[in-house]
Formats: structure tokens, sequence, C-alpha cells
């Protein structure tokens, strides 16, 4: 099984280049089965979430092909089938984009419900509010949705009961091919919401209001191709600002909008870290000596739930006392035993966790229970004295392309190992 094996202690120094955003590419190539002409999709991220949702697509009779690693064509037209039967899906959260897209397009969809990390409960009750106020009939049946309307979509008003970033995705994707006018109100605002609806928009919809509490779409009859680059991931953006500030580093993070890292760079500017931001892109120098602070999670524009686990093991190296509370998973604080093996002071009580900061981590063999868990296990491991073992990667290859590469390219010691060999041969060559 593969695992990451490092030797921490080493302040990481040079420049990344971020990738695409996964959380908006997933929903963007769910809205390439809107239309039957091609649909170029480009600075997608190569990570097994896309690689999942692209094979989905394959399965049902589009046609993907692989321009290069960062891009692909879709065409949707010969796609025969509104039912996905894929084990493969059901890991993964955005195979329910899949019955907004169906829905939309073809009036029907059989799609599996979705998996993805154990973080805490992700209903989709506001998806399916959504389809039937838009329509359509929703029925759960063996582990599927199975949502159908057979006179075809019409418009609505619709109120969702509590943000959703998926919902607010879903809902779009059915309705800018409904008849007359659809607002939705109580949207999420997060920067992939605004990414899709520009995609959409580039496709031929009517999209007015992404980014706003309430969006209104006017239907369209048909959807034309497009040619699309997805934004840069402002969450693997996030994780390497926090590694540079829990390395005590010095990060030049390339391909970014600046605006979306806003909550981020406040919280390491409250530490004492050093900030720099530029046109395209932000450069993190980590304080020797670094401040305690408190983190509450919250929608777009607030602090986002995907960058808690990475500040929280940034801030258990501060000096002082932080709290950290966790407003949208209620499973998301399951890393902080890991991060105790490692020598961590983090006391979880429900919903909050206390931090009092050590001066440093020592290494450990420690597991990966979910994407951004393992994502601050690695920064965990590249601030402790000694080796770390992170086992379980799987997840964390779900969100971030060749993490150990780009490490690597900063001065990390870390090394991807698939055998118990390799990895006793490189902890000999570190050790």
């Amino acid at each position: 099984m593969e695992q990451f094996i490092m030797k921490g202690g080493t302040p990481l120094h040079g420049e990344v280049v971020i990738g695409g955003a996964k959380n908006a590419a997933l929903g963007i190539i769910a809205g390439a089965l809107l239309t039957d002409e091609d649909v170029i999709i480009e600075n997608l991220p190569d990570v097994r979430d896309i690689n999942v949702m692209l094979e989905a697509l394959k399965e049902i009779g589009a046609v993907v092909e692989r321009i290069d690693r960062h891009t692909a064509k879709i065409s949707a037209v010969g796609v025969t089938s509104v039912s996905i039967d894929d084990e493969y899906i059901r890991k993964i959260r955005a195979s329910y984009y899949f019955i907004g897209a169906l829905l939309g397009k073809h009036h029907m969809a059989d799609v599996p419900l979705p998996g993805g990390c154990a973080i805490g409960s992700r209903p989709i009750d506001q998806h399916i509010k959504g389809f039937r106020a838009l329509g359509a009939k929703v029925e759960i049946r063996n582990g599927c949705v199975q949502a159908a309307a057979s006179e075809g979509l019409h418009s609505s008003h619709i109120y969702l009961d509590v943000v959703s970033v998926g919902a607010t995705i879903n809902i779009m994707l059915a309705a800018v091919l409904a008849e007359g006018r659809t607002i939705i109100e109580n949207v999420a605002k997060e920067p992939h919401i605004v990414d899709v609806a520009n995609f959409l928009n580039s496709m031929g919809a009517n999209i007015k209001g992404a980014g706003t509490d309430t969006i209104r779409i006017r239907g369209v009859r048909r959807l034309h191709g497009t040619t699309y680059a997805v934004i840069p991931d402002q969450i693997e953006a996030g994780t390497f600002m926090c590694a540079a500030a829990a390395t005590r580093g010095d990060i030049l993070i390339k391909n970014v909008i600046p605006k979306h890292l806003e909550s981020i760079t406040a919280k390491l500017l409250e530490m004492g870290n050093t900030v720099y931001e530029y046109d395209e892109a932000v450069r993190v120098v980590g304080a020797p000596v670094q401040h305690p602070t408190d983190v509450k999670t919250l929608p777009y524009p607030g602090f986002p739930t995907d960058m808690q686990p990475q500040m929280s093991v940034t801030l258990a190296l501060a000096d002082g006392t932080s709290v950290v509370t966790e407003s949208i998973f209620e499973n998301r604080f399951k890393y902080v035993d890991e991060l105790a093996r490692m020598g961590s002071n983090i006391k979880v009580e429900g919903n909050v966790s206390v931090i009092d900061g050590v001066k440093r981590f020592t290494g450990a063999s420690v597991n990966a229970l979910d994407l951004r868990a393992g994502a601050a296990l690695v920064i965990a491991g590249l601030a402790a004295d000694g080796i770390t073992t992170v086992r379980d990667i799987v997840y964390i290859q779900r969100g971030y392309e060749h993490f150990e590469q780009k490490l690597q390219a900063l001065g990390a010691q870390i090394e991807l190992v698939d055998s118990e060999r390799e990895a006793q041969k490189f902890r000999m060559k570190i050790g």
C-alpha cells in the first residue's frame, strides 16, 4: 500500500505552482453533459476524483479524450444511459452532480448516493428539494437517487434551508435548460460556485448573481460547446501557505487568486507570519515564533472547513492557546488522535478544539483519515523532528496532484513508496 515517508525539521523554500480547483472541476465535468457539442476543459487537476468522474462519463456513452494531463475534451452527444452504476463513483462526493446534469438534459437520472471522506453527515435533502421544486419526482431506491421529470423541468423559486455548495451547483445544473426564470436564494458563494456558473454561461446559459446570496437563472433551449479553464485551487494554495508557516519556511505560491485566500491570509498574519500578495501569487514567510489565534469555520467568505486541519496543525506549533470551532462538519477532528502521536496537545469537546501549542512535533506513524486531514499530517511530518510515515494516502491523492513531488521541489525530504522494502531503503537513506 502506498505511503508517504518523510524526514522533517527542514524549512520549505522555493516556488510551487497551484493546479486547477478540484471542487470546481467536478461540477464543470458534470456540466459537460448538458450539450451535444464538444467541451474542452483546461487546467484540470490530475487527481483521483477527477479521473473517476471522467471514467463515469465514458460509462454512460460520452466520449472523453485526454488531450494532455490537464486538458480533456468531452462529447456527450452519444450518451445513451442516465444510469450510473460504478463501484468507484460511490467513493466520491461529487457523484451527485450527475443527477442535476442528467435531469436537466435528459429529464431522468439514476445515480448512486454519494460517498467521499467520512468527515460528518452531508445530507442531500436540499438537492432533492430543489429538483422537486423544478418539477421532478425523486426517490431513493437501492442506494441510488432516481429522479424523473416526464414533462420536463420548469422554473421555480427555491429557498435553501441551509447554505450548501453541492445543492447550489446541482440545482444550477438542472435549471439552466428549464423553461422560465428560476431564483435560488440562500445559496453558497464559494469561488467554485462562481466558476461553474461562468462555465455554464460560456456555453450559452443565462445565470446571474453567482457569488451573491441569490442566483437567477433564465432557462435556454440549448447549450453549445466551449473551451474553459478551471480556476486555481484555493485549498491546495492554502495547504502550501500553512506548510510554509508550520515549517518556518518561505514559499512563493503561484497561479492563485489572492482574494480567494483572504481568510487564510488573515489568520496567518494574526499568528505573526508575513504574507506578500501579488497579482497571481502569494508568498508566505513563516515567523520563528508564532502567536495563537482563534478560528471558526464558516461558508465563504469565512474560513473554509477544508483548511481547518491544516491550520490546526500550524496552530499546534504556536506559542500559546488557540481555539478552533468547526461549524460545518461534526467529524472533522478525527485527525487529532493521529496528531497526538506526534506530540501535539489538543483537546476536543464537541465541535471545538482547544490547542495548546508545543515547541515541536516528533516523527511517528500515522493514518490519513480523510483528504484534508491527510494533507495536514504531511505538514506535521515536515515540521517534526525525525521520520514520519503517513499511511492510507489514497485519501490525499483524491485532491492533491503529485503532492510529494511539489514538496520535494521545496526541499522536503519526502518519498512516495509502495512496499516495505522501498520504505526501509528510504529510511536508511534519510536516517
